[in-house]
């Protein structure tokens, strides 16, 4: 994206960035040293397989939502539906700013081309302290739902997840689409068995959705009221997280100023279902707001179909936690790619991250450079403090989003074609309300992880990013096909 001075608060106008590289074949490189350039090879199904694949709705099923059931009782199904409307205007944001800057940056470059060249470099270094965490932590819950068949160490087989979806990334991305496509099946099929079940065995009205009954036990309250509701809006957000994915992939989908908000809404509109109607269906079918609260989704199938159907069910979670991985792997690789593309680095760095695989046109280098890290803290490193911290620095990644939603209709960029929100600027001040409120309650030692994830960013970016304004941190958006 080229800058004006309008567009780069932060200092003096920056030079205009060089034009995109043109496509190239496979892992070639012009006589100049640019990279070349991802194949638009996506189309919108692809897209949404992809995408639907990273919000992975079965793990998101069965691994977030009995924590829901533990502090909401049966309202959850009510917060979760709740957080969703506040993912629809989230993804809004996705879906403009994604077809107006269609980069596989993604949020970078969206922050960047609308909030300035400074505000760009931090949210990218915020969104690589979410890349090399999020993909290891979920990797480590695989051994709990293989424990029926074989007992794993969490730790071995959370590096033979990163491992396995490492190798399955470097190939071509269209491959990549169909096995997760087909993962994908998986988890709609486990969560469709959840839902026959569950209103197979109903022992409720469904009056208990919407006067919703808490486990004094466990909630510690005795009627479910909206400040219990907004508690856990942060957990209901992030069940249907993973629709921004579509904005990596905009340099490999076909037509990304349409097909781009295509895959958000898809993705959303799909996981969401995947995810709200087992959970309904597991709140009439179980008699007690107690045992509701307290159990797990093995626990609730093998009481209504027995052990075996109990079993299927897991190994259906611990390939969706592998699918997911591997989505995250994929969209981790177009960032730091786009990274090296953009100059972010020393130049030998910039041009081991841009390097394609010359079979697959994959982003190997970049690949590796993100990933295998993962691999190696999947292995010796204990995650879960970092992990809690994600939570506040997604909020931050979210209000940047929506303040660049808001700057998105002025001039110069607003004459460009992009999917426009519908009753613009709702969506952005929702999300800037709602998820400030959740930064309000992080707690301390998240907000200062995610202060020190800033400043140490403001720091490369002072004294270097700063330093070379001519050749480094140009950040563009190649040419759409549309």
């Amino acid at each position: 994206m080229t800058h004006t001075p309008a567009d780069t608060p932060d200092g003096a106008a920056a030079p205009p960035a060089p034009a995109p590289a043109a496509a190239a074949p496979p892992g070639a490189r012009d006589d100049g040293g640019s990279p070349a350039a991802l194949a638009r090879v996506l189309g919108p199904v692809g897209a949404v397989l992809l995408t639907l694949s990273c919000i992975t709705p079965a793990s998101s099923l069965f691994i977030l939502v009995p924590e829901l059931f533990a502090g909401q009782g049966t309202g959850a199904p009510l917060t979760i539906a709740v957080g969703i409307v506040i993912s629809v205007a989230v993804g809004a944001c996705y879906a403009e700013l994604g077809t107006l800057t269609p980069s596989s940056g993604g949020e970078y470059a969206m922050v960047d081309a609308l909030l300035g060249r400074f505000l760009g470099w931090v949210t990218f270094a915020m969104t690589i302290a979410m890349l090399v965490v999020i993909p290891p932590v979920i990797a480590l819950g695989t051994a709990d739902y293989l424990a029926d068949l074989v007992r794993v160490d969490p730790q071995v087989a959370g590096c033979a997840v990163m491992l396995v979806a490492i190798a399955t990334a470097v190939l071509d991305v269209k491959s990549n689409a169909l096995v997760t496509g087909a993962f994908l099946v998986l988890e709609v099929v486990a969560a469709a068995v959840v839902a026959v079940l569950g209103f197979a065995h109903a022992q409720r009205s469904p009056s208990v959705l919407v006067h919703p009954e808490v486990s004094q036990a466990t909630a510690g309250a005795p009627a479910f009221t909206a400040g219990l509701l907004v508690s856990g809006l942060a957990a209901a957000m992030f069940v249907v997280n993973g629709f921004g994915t579509a904005s990596y992939l905009a340099e490999e989908i076909h037509r990304p100023r349409r097909n781009v908000a295509r895959a958000v809404f898809w993705s959303l509109f799909v996981g969401a279902a995947v995810i709200v109607v087992p959970a309904v269906a597991a709140v009439l079918g179980t008699g007690s707001t107690d045992a509701l609260s307290t159990a797990t989704f093995s626990d609730l199938v093998r009481g209504w179909a027995g052990d075996t159907t109990a079993t299927v069910i897991d190994l259906c979670v611990a390939l969706a936690i592998l699918n997911a991985v591997l989505v995250m792997v994929l969209q981790n690789a177009r960032v730091v790619y786009a990274s090296g593309r953009d100059r972010a680095w020393p130049a030998p760095v910039n041009r081991a991250l841009t390097r394609l695989h010359p079979r697959f046109g994959s982003p190997w280098g970049a690949t590796l450079a993100i990933s295998l890290p993962g691999a190696a803290l999947a292995c010796f490193a204990d995650l879960s403090t970092l992990y809690e911290a994600t939570g506040a620095i997604l909020a931050v990644v979210y209000v940047l989003l929506a303040l660049a939603a808001l700057a998105a209709r002025r001039a110069p960029l607003r004459g460009r074609p992009a999917w426009r929100m519908p009753l613009w600027p709702l969506a952005p001040v929702v999300v800037l309300a709602s998820v400030g409120y959740v930064l309000y309650q992080q707690a301390g030692r998240d907000l200062a992880i995610t202060g020190g994830v800033i400043a140490a960013a403001a720091l490369y970016y002072v004294l270097y990013l700063r330093r070379h304004p001519h050749d480094r941190w140009q950040v563009a958006a190649p040419e759409a096909d549309d």
